[in-house]
Parts: structure tokens; C-alpha cells; sequence
């Protein structure tokens, strides 16, 4: 069988791929090799688990509960609540072990479990294969040692946990929210009840659509992969920005006042400028992708900040911002992670600071982020190819190099290899989108010619 953990811990459609038995057993294994590495040495483990409000987020978090209870650790159930807002709670209640029960932006019928280690960190590589290993084990038959009488673990509900995480994301801004009428698109997700409530409590006037969870409608319709509705109901308020989160809240795109979209780069853009006035951008460097926009990294550089690019995903993201204590980074998607207040992306909190910089500043959210003019950018998927030899080819490393040429210093050419398909994704940035489309069009037909 392939990897049970992909980027973003398990995933799968619930109660198929992903089924009560799965989500107890690797819980079970969870508790035994945290155990085995010493985590828990000295004290009785204590874990956190919360979920968003997938109907089927109800029978696993029962089953992972079960599991990790029967394994002797103490869980405090925080109940509905976005992804980042356990891996907080995890580090503040000193827990041992956080577990979140969520398929992020994905349709309803999925759903995933993501562990964090204590301190809300994401678990290391080798725990995660170390956690599958001994699952597998087990599920084939192999007895668990099982702790008995007052050894096993004891199930608390913590409704605590909604007020201490709000109160954290509102006692972090540099300023109140105070005059701004806000739009928030809760995408029928884990923040539909966080997300207001912290705005509001920030001084902001908030007005909300996809705020009413039913277990069937997360993502639907809704949320930071349908802006449609938010840039609608910013005009219609007459309100001063809309923020979208997706179905765990650990993302997060805005809307400026004229209907516009604000993405990750421009977001990042914003909040760099921000942090470096209160001294808080470490190093003055932001971390991006090699997929961020090349307006980003030209309006950064005209603005004296370094960008330093990871490959695409926030796990990479993360890691290059803990290797060297950088304090902000992101991704084009709206994962974006301030390393001092989370230890991962937080669309919840990302939103706030975009509306503390607004309301800080007197300035339009469409002002702000015109520090940073996206370039036109064009992507095409060239399917049924052998991905493994793009960087080999002659022929394509002839095109790309002609690209680049008649690019220069306006454009940018990047062939990637999907991760997980045979296809080769080619993508174009170029001033104008007529010369983007041409270029990406040849090199497509280059890439499908010498390597189909």
C-alpha cells in the first residue's frame, strides 16, 4: 500500500478510505510510539482534539477519542474549531499530542486526521512513518498492551478553548479594527464561529456569509475556492475588505472594497511592509514558493526585503522559516504563517492583521496591496508524459532557455512534475498574457513532443 501520511496528515473519503477502525487504530499507535520516544516519559499524556463540522468529523473524533483514551492518554475535546486553533491550543495547555479532524478545502464526503507534537508543531517525518508502521502491525493482528483500571485515559470537554483562542489572535494586533465594516466568508467551516466573534471583538463590524455549518455544506459554494459570493456582498455593504477562509480556516483571501481578489502574494506583500515598520520581520526576508507570482519578488526587492522561495507546499514553507528564524512566509493559495503567533498558517489571524493594517493606516486594502502588480501568469497541465525526464531533455531545456530570452527580466518560465500524476505543469509569468499564453503554448507542445 502507498503512504498512509501525505503533506497534510491522512486523508480520504470518510467511511471508505477513511474509517472509524483507521481513525482508532492510528490513534492507538500514535499514543504508543509518542510514548516510545519518550514524550510522555514522567507524567500522564494529555492530548487535544478538535474537528471541523464535517458530519462524519462526529464518528471520527469519537473513534480517535476512544483510541487514544484506551491507550492511556487524558483528552480534552475543544470541539468545533479551525485547524490552527488546535495546533495552539495543543502548545498553550501544554498537551503532550493535538489531533485535528479535517479535510481542509476539500468536499464534504472527505475528511482527514492531522497530529501535532507538543507544541502545536506538525510531527516529524520519521514519527509519522514510525506511526503508520506500528498501525500496520497491529491491524494485521499483532496485541496491543493495553493499560487497565486507573490507567486509562480520562475524556474532558475544554469549551475553554473558543474564548482562550480568540483572545490570543485579538491580543497580537498592533491595533484595533475600530471604523471598518468587514465581509467574512466562513466557507460553512471550522472558523464559522471563531472567525466573527474575533473581528468583532477587535472592533470591526462584521457581516458574514457561509456562517452556518450543517455538517453537508463545508466548502460548498463557499469559502476562499468560491470568492464569487464574497466579492458580491463587499459591494453590495459597501464594506471596506471581505475575508475568506477555507474549511479548517488555515487559509485565508480577501476582497478589496471594489470587488477586487487579494491573494496570498499581495497579502504577504502587505503584512512584510507591516512587520518591518514594528521590527518584527526578522532578518528583513519573507519566505514564498518558486508558484508566487514574480510581481511579488520584484515589488519586494524594489522594496529592500529579501524573498527566499521553497518548493510549492506549506510544509516547505514552514521548515525553511524554522531552519533559519524567519518570521514570515506563504503561499499564492493564502496559506500564510506568522511564526511568532502560530506554528502554522492561520487564516483567521492572517485576516486580522490585514484589517489592522488597514485600519492602521487610514489606507484602502486595494492601495495596500498595490505595492505588488501580479504578472500575467498561464499554466498548462501537459498530461501523459514521462515526467522524470523534463530536467534531462535537450530538446526542453533548449525551449526553456529560448523562453527565457525573450522573457528577460519581465517574465519567468517554471516546468514542474506533478507529485502525484503523469503530467508536467508548464507555467509562464510575462508582462503582457498574449506573450504568457504564446510562450506557455510552444513550451506545452515541446514538453508533450520530446517526452510523450
Amino acid at each position: 500500500m502507498g503512504r498512509l501520511f501525505g503533506t497534510d496528515g491522512v486523508r480520504g473519503v470518510a467511511n471508505a478510505d477513511l474509517t472509524a477502525e483507521m481513525a482508532l487504530g492510528l490513534s492507538v499507535a500514535a499514543a504508543h510510539v509518542l510514548a516510545e520516544a519518550g514524550t510522555f516519559a514522567g507524567h500522564k499524556p494529555k492530548a487535544v482534539v478538535g474537528r471541523d463540522p464535517r458530519a462524519s468529523g462526529e464518528f471520527l473524533e469519537a473513534a480517535v477519542v476512544a483510541g487514544l483514551a484506551s491507550a492511556g492518554v487524558d483528552v480534552l475535546r475543544v470541539g468545533v474549531l479551525p485547524t490552527p486553533a488546535v495546533a495552539y491550543l495543543t502548545g498553550a495547555l501544554g498537551a503532550d499530542l493535538g489531533v485535528m479532524l479535517s479535510a481542509s478545502h476539500n468536499a464534504m464526503p472527505d475528511n482527514g486526521i492531522k497530529f501535532f507534537a507538543r507544541g502545536g508543531h506538525k510531527l516529524a517525518d520519521e514519527l509519522e512513518d514510525r506511526i503508520e508502521a506500528v498501525y500496520e502491525e497491529h491491524r494485521t493482528g499483532a496485541p496491543w498492551d493495553r493499560p487497565t483500571g486507573a490507567g486509562v485515559g480520562r475524556v474532558h470537554e475544554y469549551a475553554e478553548g473558543f474564548d482562550q483562542y480568540i483572545a490570543h489572535l485579538v491580543g497580537v494586533l498592533p491595533n484595533r479594527l475600530d471604523g471598518l465594516k468587514i465581509v467574512l466568508d466562513e466557507a460553512h467551516g471550522a472558523a464559522s464561529r471563531v472567525s466573527p466573534e474575533a473581528f468583532a471583538r477587535a472592533g470591526a463590524e462584521v457581516i458574514t456569509i457561509g456562517a452556518e455549518p450543517d455538517g453537508l455544506n463545508i466548502n460548498d459554494g463557499y469559502g476562499s475556492t468560491h470568492l464569487d459570493k464574497l466579492k458580491a456582498a463587499v459591494v453590495e455593504h459597501d464594506a471596506d475588505l471581505g475575508i475568506a477562509h477555507d474549511g479548517d480556516a488555515d487559509r485565508c483571501l480577501a476582497v478589496d472594497h471594489t470587488g477586487e481578489e487579494v491573494d496570498g502574494d499581495q497579502i504577504l506583500s502587505v503584512l512584510a511592509l507591516a512587520m518591518r515598520e514594528r521590527s518584527a520581520l526578522r532578518s528583513d526576508t519573507v519566505v514564498a514558493t518558486v508558484m508566487s507570482n514574480l510581481g511579488f519578488k520584484l515589488a519586494m526587492e524594489r522594496e529592500g526585503i529579501q524573498v527566499v522561495q521553497t518548493a510549492v507546499g506549506d510544509r516547505y514553507v514552514l521548515e525553511e522559516m524554522k531552519a533559519h528564524g524567519y518570521a514570515l512566509g506563504g503561499e499564492q493559495s493564502g496559506h500564510v504563517i506568522v511564526l511568532d503567533h502560530a506554528t502554522t498558517g492561520d487564516g483567521t489571524l492572517t485576516g486580522l492583521l490585514l484589517a489592522a493594517r488597514v485600519a492602521g493606516t487610514g489606507r484602502s486594502l486595494k492601495e495596500l496591496a498595490g505595492v505588488m502588480e501580479r504578472l500575467p501568469q498561464v499554466l498548462i497541465n501537459v498530461p501523459d508524459v514521462d515526467k522524470s525526464r523534463v530536467r534531462d531533455s535537450a530538446d526542453v531545456t533548449a525551449a526553456v532557455a529560448e523562453a527565457e530570452r525573450e522573457l528577460g527580466t519581465t517574465g519567468r518560465v517554471l516546468l514542474r512534475p506533478s507529485g502525484t500524476e503523469p503530467l508536467v505543469r508548464v507555467m509562464v509569468e510575462a508582462a503582457d498574457l498574449e506573450q504568457a499564453k504564446a510562450v506557455a503554448g510552444r513550451l506545452a507542445d515541446v514538453v508533450k513532443s520530446a517526452l510523450g
